[in-house]
């Protein structure tokens, strides 16, 4: 028993725990005592050589044991009064910024005119200017397009940004992943247990008609999403139709194979890519236009399917993200991830 006792109190944790309770007085002490004991007769390069590595030694072990009990008190401060701190700064931060939102919001509202006044701009100029002057300035015969993609493509960034902000929310709040060992998780083996049982991939007539199916829808939504400037259709409803083709394979294939061309990570950089492309282009388009320059984008000739500058692209770009979102929320949904 003595002997465990001994070996205990030879470890670094024992001594951290004796310095710890008796004050590192005690530490300076031992220091000062194991310097000045009398060493063996040696030659005056051993005899410095030892005492240089005896109080290098201790001199770490205290080091080390200020670090630790420095750890530990900014531990026990974040846990007990950090926390409260950071909590009310927290609430005092999110109060001034919603009043800042309330004050521009009110004070936007009351320079507006009075709704279904005869003259406010947007019953008689707006609409004789995307009439008037639609084609000419955008060159898409679809004036919706145009207005959508071009007048008020700030806003409908503002929509796809909304679109993906959604997403990423379920994503936090759905998603099961693996755990750190990179293990399925207790949660994500029984979905999948339940998706398998209660969803079936031997289903002939569902699997057959997906395969008729899927690629004619897949080919109809791209078909919306570049006919958009010129016809019905655009960004939103193209990407609806994508994505229902997506998740029409997905209920007859599963989602092993559905895994081979569609993860997270295309979810994420396809949304990535696509918004900031939109973006990016449409911030160049409103400097240029803003300051009276020329963008050097070419509107084409209005009809054809290389015309109206970047509302194709732009038209694209939604689709996507419109797509992506629509699959990623009935994967969440029904099994909690991809």
């Amino acid at each position: 028993m003595s002997k465990r006792r001994s070996d205990w109190e030879q470890r670094p944790q024992a001594r951290f725990l004796r310095w710890m309770r008796d004050g590192y007085g005690a530490l300076d002490d031992q220091i000062t005592t194991s310097i000045s004991q009398p060493a063996a007769p040696r030659p005056d390069q051993e005899a410095m050589e030892a005492h240089d590595i005896l109080v290098g030694t201790h001199r770490h072990e205290r080091e080390l044991a200020l670090d630790r009990l420095a750890h530990y008190d900014l531990q026990n401060w974040a846990n007990t009064r950090g926390r409260k701190v950071l909590g009310r700064l927290y609430a005092v931060l999110a109060l001034l910024l919603g009043l800042i939102l309330i004050y521009f919001l009110l004070n936007t509202v009351a320079f507006m005119p009075r709704f279904a006044s005869a003259d406010v701009p947007a019953n008689n100029e707006v609409i004789a200017r995307y009439v008037e002057k639609g084609l000419e300035e955008t060159g898409a015969i679809n004036i919706v397009a145009g207005m959508i993609l071009d007048y008020r493509a700030f806003d409908t960034l503002g929509e796809s940004t909304v679109l993906f902000v959604a997403a990423c929310a379920v994503l936090i709040l759905l998603r099961i992943d693996l755990d750190d060992h990179g293990q399925p998780m207790q949660q994500l083996i029984a979905e999948e247990s339940d998706d398998r049982h209660y969803e079936p991939k031997n289903d002939r007539i569902l699997q057959g008609s997906a395969m008729v199916l899927t690629p004619i829808i897949l080919l109809f939504g791209i078909y919306v999403l570049f006919n958009g400037h010129l016809g019905p259709g655009g960004g939103f409803s193209g990407g609806a139709i994508l994505s229902s083709g997506l998740i029409l394979y997905l209920n007859a294939f599963g989602f092993q194979k559905a895994g081979r061309f569609f993860t997270y990570k295309i979810f994420m950089w396809v949304s990535f890519f696509s918004l900031g492309f939109y973006g990016v282009a449409k911030a160049y388009s409103f400097y240029m236009g803003a300051n009276g320059l020329h963008s050097g984008i070419p509107l084409g000739t209005p009809g054809a399917i290389l015309s109206s500058g970047l509302i194709m692209p732009l038209n694209i770009a939604v689709g996507l993200v419109v797509a992506c979102t629509m699959y990623i929320f009935y994967a969440l949904f029904r099994k909690g991830g991809l």
